[in-house]
């Protein structure tokens, strides 16, 4: 049984979106979808618009997470929700 680290990228609708209040409301939902937050940063993209770029592990044999992507999509205040990265973890 592996884990793999995930890293989603969240893009807000408006500069005016507080990315805190985003950061809490995805975090549950990765929760609940049995993975475990661990790490979240926000990223610069243009004319003060900020990204939401949250890495978080999963067990492998969870399989796609494209249910928790469109769960995500569905937070008012998130455009888009996508993963940029899948790596397996070791150690």
């Amino acid at each position: 049984m592996a884990t793999v680290l995930i890293t989603l990228r969240i893009m807000p609708e408006t500069i005016d979106i507080s990315l805190d209040g985003l950061r809490d409301a995805i975090q549950q939902k990765i929760e609940t979808f049995s993975g475990k937050v661990l790490k979240t940063e926000k990223k610069p993209i243009a004319f003060g618009l900020m990204s939401l770029e949250i890495i978080f592990s999963l067990d492998e044999n969870k399989g796609s997470t494209e249910s928790l992507e469109e769960d995500i999509k569905s937070i008012t205040g998130i455009m888009n929700a996508q993963v940029i990265d899948v790596r397996r973890a070791f150690g």
